[in-house]
């Protein structure tokens, strides 16, 4: 994949350094990294959902933080002294730790994650401020004015 040059960007540009590295970060490849398997889903019109699969770890193996628009999810098995007695043949649960980190939107929230049947669900909220939101302007006619102002000035 090509390197993008985002320097000329930052010459004229203000307050979009975050951007330039996060596309940065995307643009470079994550190693072949496809452990653990996840989805990313759209549940409703600012609802998120990933769902990460997960077997063999429990709650406590498990630790998610959320710190500046990023998502970081990871998984570290503590070997036990029954792991070191047996003699696997085949080994095709991987129990290996892992590190997963996902970038989020402005104004996305972590609300909350589940354990369900090897299966870790992080639920994720875009919360648009008041300030962000549409609002309606009233329109006011020149004319309706001018009318109040004659009624105030006869009474």
């Amino acid at each position: 994949m090509r390197h993008v040059d985002f320097a000329p960007l930052y010459r004229s540009t203000v307050g979009f350094d975050r951007l330039f590295s996060m596309l940065d970060n995307v643009s470079q490849p994550e190693g072949g990294q496809t452990y653990p398997p996840y989805n990313i889903e759209r549940t409703a019109e600012n609802d998120y959902r990933i769902t990460m699969a997960v077997a063999g770890f429990s709650e406590a193996e498990l630790f998610i933080e959320s710190r500046e628009n990023t998502l970081t999810v990871k998984g570290e098995k503590a070997e036990t002294e029954a792991d070191q007695s047996v003699e696997y043949l085949h080994r095709g649960i991987a129990g290996r730790a892992f590190e997963r980190r996902f970038q989020l939107a402005d104004h996305v929230e972590v609300r909350g994650a589940s354990l369900k049947n090897g299966l870790l669900h992080v639920e994720l909220k875009r919360v648009i401020p008041e300030a962000m939101k549409p609002r309606k302007i009233e329109i006011q006619s020149v004319g309706n004015q001018n009318a109040k102002a004659i009624d105030t000035e006869a009474a």
